[in-house]
């Protein structure tokens, strides 16, 4: 990532943060609090812990060139990385639990840039800011008898309306069937630049080309169970998996900063490529910080508070894990 994008990121939060009535949330905090929630797993990264590797391809739509000079909308093809996970920092987690599911993706161009996206299962995050997502993260520190306090989860949440729309997603969607089943959503603003210099807010989304299929009720009672990873590598003996990336253009009056708050439907939306994952990528993404702020040229990130504490905390996720803690 060009050290104006990290420049960006980290003066963005600074300065959402100091208007916060709150304590400002730092990305150590964070941290600690996984720690707190999930355990201490030394080598694991410290959010979306279970997952495994997947690499493939990405193609870009010439349609897209209209908004960004990005060469990742060049119609070139380019080899991309991916990783499916599990929310969360446990390494054990239940595949068939009501969290969220994650896709980090790399894309190398050929000029030697990088292009990063990191999606969720949901089309909102779990809060409209830091402070208020650490909030939230601490009432679901375990107590003594190894269990988080419902009635405090359920008191913060009335409290901080931010928190409810993902917690209602979860609740009445069922989980996804296979990684290769769901779309993923970007949740964050982006914008992106073309060659006259003018400028358009999106968000991006992938869609399953295999279509949106979730668990039934009797596979979301039952113990959990591991499953994810042999369906994918099942799915992928019949063919190459994709997924359509798409562009939702924000109009005037669309909120850029807020995470947790979903734009209206009817906005347009821009195909502008195709992710095909052709294989299982065994360790290859082991080094790989997925850190969203990695863009390349004529995409930046917008001043998201959260966005830009993703960064910081990333980066400190990724030197405990690279070292062992």
């Amino acid at each position: 990532m060009r050290p104006v994008f990290y420049i960006a990121a980290l003066t963005a939060f600074l300065n959402a943060a100091t208007t916060q009535a709150a304590e400002p949330a730092t990305a150590p905090e964070f941290i600690d609090t996984f720690a707190k929630i999930f355990g201490e797993h030394p080598g694991i990264r410290k959010g979306h812990a279970k997952g495994f590797c997947v690499a493939g391809d990405f193609k870009g739509e010439g349609a897209a060139q209209t908004y960004s000079s990005s060469m990742l909308f060049s119609g070139d093809t380019y080899p991309l990385l991916g990783r499916f996970s599990m929310a969360g920092g446990n390494p054990k987690a239940a595949e068939n639990s009501r969290s969220p599911r994650g896709l980090a993706l790399q894309i190398k161009l050929n000029n030697g840039e990088l292009q990063h996206f990191a999606l969720l299962s949901t089309p909102v995050f779990g809060a409209k800011d830091p402070e208020s997502f650490l909030g939230l993260l601490k009432t679901l520190i375990p107590g003594p008898d190894g269990k988080p306090d419902l009635a405090k989860v359920a008191a913060y949440r009335a409290a901080h309306p931010d928190t409810q729309a993902q917690a209602k997603y979860l609740a009445d969607t069922a989980p996804p069937a296979s990684y290769a089943s769901t779309p993923y959503f970007g949740l964050h603003s982006f914008m992106l630049s073309n060659n006259t210099g003018q400028q358009q807010a999106v968000r991006w989304q992938l869609q399953p080309v295999d279509g949106v299929k979730g668990l039934t009720a009797a596979e979301i009672a039952a113990k959990p169970t591991e499953f994810l990873q042999q369906r994918l590598a099942e799915r992928l003996k019949q063919g190459p998996v994709q997924f359509k990336l798409e562009l939702v253009l924000a109009e005037a009056g669309d909120n850029l900063l807020d995470p947790s708050v979903q734009w209206p439907a009817s906005r347009k939306t821009l195909q502008a490529g195709v992710v095909t994952l052709r294989s299982q990528g065994d360790n290859a993404c082991d080094n790989i910080n997925f850190d969203p702020n990695v863009l390349s040229a004529g995409i930046s990130p917008s001043t998201d508070p959260i966005l830009a504490m993703r960064s910081a905390a990333y980066a400190i996720s990724f030197g405990k894990r690279l070292t062992g803690h």
